[in-house]
């Protein structure tokens, strides 16, 4: 059997939910794949039970939907799922769940899309036609862990931070968490509050903020340029937080919402993790300097210096060997180390639009828009506000042609 309808999404989280709203306002048909059991199951199955939006309700709404006048500033995990729900009732969005995607091509003698999909219900094979097609499936298609020798054989519990509920089973355990994003120093201050031993690999310079200033800086960006917006931010961090290289952290050289634009990259918003880093409740590993000499053909003697992130060498059982030649042993580890898009593994005839990591080849304003009437959705790094952004300009985008062709 083949189902066929105008546009196709792919993706049931906020950004097909999103795009597949503002089709329903257009009366433009669709359908919605998604591969899980139900709708936005990275906010329902794989998130850590104390996270909160990291920006304003006002940043993360979708369209034609605010928040409750009720709400919290900051909303929280339960909170946005409630939100999620109602949203898809009140559009009348009806995702096909337990599809998995198998292929997307495009056929040019029909000038429509191909879909092949698992319905991993049924074990069937079902195939769908469209003359759009949307991906939204997102950044986040799946979690990330590095290759690291010898993590097979790590006799603790290895996870990533998708699967982290709350610390309460890993009390008196030595937990060592990966990653210095959001994610990563949420889980940390849990896990310490949960009474685990919590020591943090922080790779890569990071920038700390509180809620207010986040939200200073959002309505301050209204007004001002970025670059002057993060020197105010910048200030107040510091006056906040003071110099936090002898404890293993440092700020990056570029200012949090330019790295945000640029990179795509969040600030840290602190919620209580560095007064326990200042208190030694949480260790951070530090960089290491390693000094070392050659002497040249003219005899002369250099030094220079070799810096080693704190980044894991191997693993050897329980055993976690550093770069920086510290070795420990934990009983489990927390990877918050992102995700990565799985585009690639499906999706053919993409015409350029997206890159080898399975991202859209940035840099024009119409990065949600290729060739053959394909579109992607929740792709511009730049969360729920470039979500909204995204599903609003594809449903204009494609009510256009339609309205061009009659």
């Amino acid at each position: 059997m083949e189902r066929e309808t105008t546009v196709l999404i792919i993706g049931a989280g906020p950004a097909g939910l999103a795009t597949s709203a503002c089709l329903n306002l257009k009366k433009i048909p669709n359908m919605v794949l998604e591969r899980e059991d139900c709708c936005a199951s990275l906010w329902k199955k794989r998130a850590y039970d104390r996270l909160k939006l990291h920006l304003a309700k006002q940043f993360c709404q979708l369209p034609h939907m605010p928040f409750p006048s009720d709400a919290p500033t900051y909303i929280p995990k339960h909170g946005f799922i409630r939100y999620l729900d109602d949203y898809v009732s009140y559009f009348n969005v009806s995702p096909f769940c337990n599809r998995t995607v198998e292929s997307a091509s495009f056929d040019r003698l029909s000038g429509n899309w191909v879909v092949f999909a698992q319905n991993t219900l049924l074990g069937e094979t079902e195939k769908y036609s469209a003359k759009f097609l949307v991906v939204a499936t997102g950044e986040n298609g799946e979690g990330y862990i590095p290759r690291i020798p010898g993590l097979d054989s790590f006799s603790g519990e290895v996870m990533h931070s998708s699967g982290y509920g709350n610390g309460k089973k890993f009390e008196e355990s030595k937990v060592l968490v990966v990653g210095s994003g959001n994610s990563g120093m949420e889980i940390a201050f849990d896990l310490s509050n949960s009474g685990a031993k919590t020591s943090l690999v922080v790779r890569s310079p990071v920038h700390f903020l509180t809620e207010g200033m986040v939200k200073l800086g959002m309505v301050l960006l209204k007004y001002i340029r970025v670059d002057l917006v993060d020197k105010i931010l910048l200030m107040l961090s510091k006056f906040k937080y003071g110099n936090l290289n002898e404890y293993g952290i440092e700020r990056p050289s570029k200012g949090p919402f330019y790295l945000k634009k640029a990179t795509g990259r969040s600030p840290v918003i602190d919620v209580g993790t560095i007064a326990k880093i200042r208190a030694r409740e949480i260790h951070v590993y530090t960089r290491t300097y390693i000094l070392f000499t050659h002497t040249c053909t003219h005899t002369h003697t250099h030094t220079h210096i070799c810096v080693c992130l704190p980044s894991i060498g191997n693993v050897n059982g329980r055993f976690i060997k550093f770069v920086n030649g510290e070795t420990e042993s934990y009983d489990a580890i927390v990877f918050a180390t992102g995700y990565k898009s799985t585009v690639r593994r499906w999706l053919k005839d993409d015409g350029g639009l997206f890159g080898e990591d399975g991202m859209p080849r940035m840099g024009n304003q119409t990065h949600w828009k290729g060739q053959n009437g394909l579109y992607c959705a929740g792709f511009a790094r730049a969360g729920l506000f470039g979500i909204s952004n995204d599903a609003k300009a594809i449903s204009q985008d494609i009510g256009l042609i339609l309205s061009d062709q009659i």
